[in-house]
């Protein structure tokens, strides 16, 4: 069989579905590649490139259609496009399934097979098929190149001869991929990075990434993440008022905002209303990675960069992924070759197209002459559901019991440590003498106590700690200052010596306690 990639018709659209490198993995696959001149031109893929991998060029969309059996693109076909399918051939793109009912039902006239990848469910065996978070990684990281170029400072802070440059600030709104590739960029760019998500789970992935999370005085009960793909699930009219008010707070303090919440087949929430807009300080930039679907920002125009009356810039661009068309083009061509991988499993160029197959079943929207949209959920879920612990209060009485079965238990441990240990000592007395008796049994009274005095310690007070120990072991001065008086001049300097030591080590002692506690106080 034969895989076919056109020349994207959309206006303004760079990328393409078919890489050299693409072509010779699929050729292993078994299949024969076709592309139609110039349709990798925008991306740094010239006509020469793919016929050095052993790609067939072909001259017209018309003539690429006709003889391919499968057809790889990047965007939504068009009328046009959809008049070329015919029955048994298979089309790989982005679709938008839930908003092109007039497109399904011509594939499903035509006959032919529609996969769309925005469908790709989200478990871990198809994360190499999951277009939507390659393409969405590229608009993260092209977002903040983006506000970067608008922005009239430097992300980092510097102190140079000429004066003092703050960090800026960035706000992302959404931990998603686009968000998560978002705070990454912005983080290694120096800038002071904040961010929210309504999944408080992912707090720790925007820690991580060195970026402080947005918390909100409000606690909800969130759908779990195996239900919504692993999306994020609409909240209460309750918690978004508490959301809108942490941002109305954080708007004049920020000077970037990025903003990529977006549920699928869904509106954008509209998260930036117009006062915060007017909040900013003249020269911030916000950055609407949900202007397809009508922006997160009250004011965002799709397809264009506007400047506010206080002079605050909002770019509502649709085609972050396009505007870095080799690395999205790329990606893309691996995900499509990937898909193409689990529909070959043969590797003998002839697709299998398994229904029962979670993934292919998933992407799937038109398949011999019926439409197999929306698909059931997937067998494996996206995310396993997490079942929280119950705790159980206990009431008083219970309490009251569990401290004295503790009490008990504490006390039962401590007499069986000092019966052995007094029965060890009774048998050491059998046979040692009575001199070293006295010796020995301070010592063990010595580490009995110290062990119980450091055990309950504070980590963070060992040194100071030790440093007064180290003070109050110094009592063997007066061992030397009862030899200092002796007729033997050694002993006398022996004996001076170890004053003189001992008493550095007295002072010393308390000198780094002193230090130490110090570091511990509020000045």
């Amino acid at each position: 069989m034969k895989i076919g990639t056109p020349k994207e018709v959309f206006d303004g659209e760079n990328r393409v579905a078919m890489t050299p490198d693409s072509a010779k993995q699929l050729q292993k696959l078994g299949y024969e590649c076709a592309i139609e001149a110039g349709a990798g031109a925008k991306a740094g893929f010239a006509d020469a490139d793919y016929e050095a991998a052993g790609v067939e060029v072909v001259k017209t969309a018309a003539a690429l259609w006709k003889t391919a059996d499968i057809i790889a693109k990047v965007r939504q076909p068009n009328d046009a496009e959809l008049k070329r399918l015919a029955k048994g051939k298979t089309l790989i793109s982005f679709f938008n399934p839930a908003g092109n009912d007039a497109g399904m039902e011509t594939a499903k006239a035509k006959g032919a097979n529609v996969i769309a990848m925005e469908m790709v469910p989200r478990i871990s065996r198809a994360q190499k098929m999951d277009a939507l978070s390659s393409m969405a990684n590229i608009a993260g990281y092209r977002a903040v190149i983006e506000a970067g170029n608008n922005f009239g400072r430097f992300f980092t802070g510097q102190i140079t001869a000429a004066g003092k440059v703050p960090p800026a600030k960035v706000l992302v709104v959404g931990a998603g991929v686009a968000g998560l590739a978002a705070i990454g960029t912005s983080t290694s760019l120096g800038a002071i990075t904040y961010a929210f998500d309504v999944r408080p789970e992912v707090a720790e992935q925007v820690e991580s990434m060195g970026a402080e999370f947005v918390y909100l005085d409000f606690e909800e009960e969130q759908q779990d993440g195996a239900a919504t793909g692993g999306y994020a699930s609409v909240q209460s009219e309750e918690f978004r008022n508490a959301q809108l008010a942490k941002f109305r707070e954080l708007a004049p303090e920020v000077d970037i905002v990025i903003t990529t919440a977006l549920i699928p087949n869904r509106e954008a929430p509209e998260l930036w209303t117009k006062d915060m807009v007017e909040a900013m300080k003249p020269g911030s930039v916000i950055v609407d990675l949900a202007a397809e679907k009508g922006g997160n920002c009250k004011l965002t125009v799709a397809d264009e960069k506007i400047v506010t009356e206080n002079g605050v810039t909002i770019i509502g661009y649709t085609d972050f992924p396009s505007r870095m068309a080799a690395q999205s083009s790329s990606l893309y061509a691996t995900n499509i070759r990937h898909m193409m991988t689990d529909l070959t499993p043969e590797k003998d160029g002839q697709i299998n197209h398994d229904m029962e197959d979670d993934v292919i079943r998933g992407a799937t929207v038109t398949f011999e002459g019926e439409i197999t949209f929306p698909p059931p959920p997937p067998k494996v879920q996206a995310i396993a559901a997490q079942k929280k612990p119950e705790v159980k209060e206990l009431t008083p009485e219970e309490k009251k019991a569990q401290e004295a079965a503790a009490f008990k238990a504490q006390t039962k441990q401590q007499v069986t440590l000092l019966a052995v240990g007094g029965a060890l000592l009774l048998g050491v007395g059998l046979v040692a003498p009575a001199s070293f008796m006295q010796h020995f049994i301070v010592f063990v009274l010595a580490v009995f106590v110290g062990f119980q005095v450091i055990w309950n310690v504070s980590h963070s007070l060992h040194t100071p700690l030790m440093a007064v120990t180290n003070a109050i072991s110094s009592i063997i001065i007066l061992g030397a200052l009862m030899q200092i008086g002796s007729g033997s001049f050694l002993v006398i300097l022996l004996a001076a010596l170890s004053v003189f030591m001992a008493g550095i080590n007295i002072f010393g002692g308390f000198l780094v306690t002193r230090r130490m506690l110090a570091m511990f106080q509020k000045s």
